[in-house]
């Protein structure tokens, strides 16, 4: 027996959608049937990325991808793109939140700007979709939001991340109990290391004592976390809520 996932009727908002995962994610909820809204922070490509994402989108079913610029990290942006969807769509039934920024110091070297700016986009602008999302969500919908392996493992020079991803974790299993009377799950993905833009600046030498630490001996596609995120706002998951799901290839370095 053959079995589908079919999101059709449903929207979907994803963050930082303007590439790598989370560009592979949007293509992958459209693939199922959803109306897609593409975030983007409106810095360097970003618009121009999201906006050629939204033409290819809309090019397969008409009307199926909206483009809303909105910088995480700004409460009253955040508000006013969840607004937008509201009048734009209806309402929301799925988030990811995706949207994520580097900047890897060793603690000692760390700037109190590099630390804020870490935690205001991936941890705060978290806490802002999730706010102000849930107050545009339809009942019996689905949050995932991006961990990371960083958050488990503790990478060498990212403080930052790993806090904010592990702080991201540990909010969507608060977020599982709250939401709950509404059917709203809520669960995160804990990514390893994927074959993204970003990790195409990982040095080969660096990359290749990665490799030692992955049983599965490669790093991950994009379309493999796009999978899993997939699954977690399907039926298939309706009783899945408060876990971080891990996609790494079974690092347990």
């Amino acid at each position: 027996m053959a079995i589908a996932i079919d999101l059709s009727g449903k929207v979907a908002l994803v963050t930082g959608a303007s590439q790598g995962i989370g560009a592979q994610i949007a293509r992958t909820f459209h693939a199922a049937g959803a109306t897609i809204v593409l975030n983007h922070p409106d810095l360097g490509s970003t618009r121009a990325d999201a906006e050629h994402l939204a033409g290819e989108l809309n090019a397969l079913r008409l009307d199926s991808a909206d483009v809303l610029a909105a910088d995480v990290a700004d409460a009253d942006a955040v508000r006013a793109m969840m607004q937008a969807v509201k009048a734009r769509r209806g309402g929301l039934d799925f988030l990811i939140n995706n949207a994520a920024i580097l900047r890897d110091r060793t603690l000692a070297k760390m700037s109190s700007e590099d630390w804020q700016a870490v935690l205001d986009v991936n941890l705060t602008g978290v806490f802002h979709c999730c706010k102000f999302g849930l107050e545009v969500m339809r009942d019996d919908g689905a949050i995932v939001s991006m961990g990371s392996i960083a958050a488990i493992q503790g990478f060498f020079g990212q403080a930052n991340y790993a806090a904010a991803k592990a702080g991201v974790q540990a909010m969507m299993r608060v977020l599982a109990r709250e939401c709950a009377r509404r059917g709203i799950r809520a669960n995160a993905i804990a990514p390893g290391v994927i074959d993204t833009t970003m990790a195409a600046t990982i040095p080969e030498s660096v990359r290749a004592e990665m490799l030692k630490n992955i049983p599965l001996a490669r790093l991950g596609m994009p379309a493999e976390v796009a999978d899993v995120a997939l699954f977690l706002c399907s039926p298939l998951a309706s009783y899945v809520s408060g876990q971080t799901i891990e996609v790494n290839g079974g690092w347990r370095g």
